[in-house]
């Protein structure tokens, strides 16, 4: 029986913090969240229903710095935004009903593709380059799909939306960052609903640590702003890199 104490609450505060700050720039909070909501005697569904409570707080505070810097066009992502609630919405139904184990023997190998495109990619930059999709394309494809992944299983969505946007609607690093962190708000709120209609929250906990996310997230965005590509290229790379271990281990270690 989970029992939430001072110390655990202190502990998961500061951990919220530190996912929070990673989450904005690179994706990946979660190898931080889960494992240690895990600790802490959550079962394995309770766990994964506090983490999106928890990182709406970062992925709100985020997109919020993103779109008073105007790094965001809400008009135009407004479409690609409905999808991905869509998709997850979709995606956190149909995973209740199916085996996923297929997904967890690919998606290590998929995350570390991820890592490799932004380490060797030369395309990766601050500057937009010429889209492959229109807007609407995009929004029917990129973000319903993976939307749907985060609301399916969701390690690396940040990741996958970023990769997205820099490919596919030509973005410069920072732009998709930005753009990526308003499609998680999304996808965070819409499985949020569903754990929460299955009662698979804690609350308390997760508006703790969702006050963690926030600073965090703030912090992080600001880096963003002011860094750009010296700093998401090489954490993305990290965090892609570490998720794929952790998932690889997870299933042989």
């Amino acid at each position: 029986m989970f029992e939430l104490t001072l110390q655990i609450a202190v502990i998961l505060f500061f951990v919220a913090i530190l996912a929070g700050f990673i989450d904005a720039i690179a994706g990946g909070g979660g190898l931080l969240t889960i494992p240690a909501l895990m600790w802490a005697g959550l079962p394995p569904a309770a766990a994964l229903g506090t983490n999106k409570l928890q990182a709406c707080g970062g992925s709100f505070f985020a997109s919020l710095y993103f779109i008073r810097k105007g790094m965001v066009d809400l008009k135009q992502a407004k479409l690609s935004i409905v999808c991905a609630f869509a998709g997850a919405a979709v995606g956190t139904i149909i995973v209740q009903m199916i085996d996923v184990s297929v997904l967890e023997l690919v998606l290590p190998f998929l995350i570390l593709a991820i890592g490799c495109y932004f380490l060797f990619s030369k395309k990766i930059s601050e500057n937009d380059k010429q889209q492959v999709l229109t807007p609407t394309v995009f929004a029917f494809t990129a973000a319903l799909g993976v939307g749907f992944y985060d609301g399916f299983f969701g390690p690396g969505t940040g990741s996958f939306f970023a990769l997205a946007f820099v490919s596919l609607a030509g973005y410069g690093l920072a732009k998709a960052t930005a753009h990526a962190k308003i499609l998680n708000f999304a996808t965070n709120i819409s499985s949020l609903i569903f754990f929460l209609i299955g009662g698979q929250v804690a609350i308390v906990l997760g508006l703790i640590m969702l006050v963690g996310q926030a600073i965090g997230a703030t912090l992080g965005s600001r880096l963003v702003m002011t860094k750009g590509v010296k700093i998401i290229k090489p954490l993305v790379v990290t965090m892609s890199f570490l998720m794929s271990f952790k998932l690889l281990w997870s299933q042989y270690g």
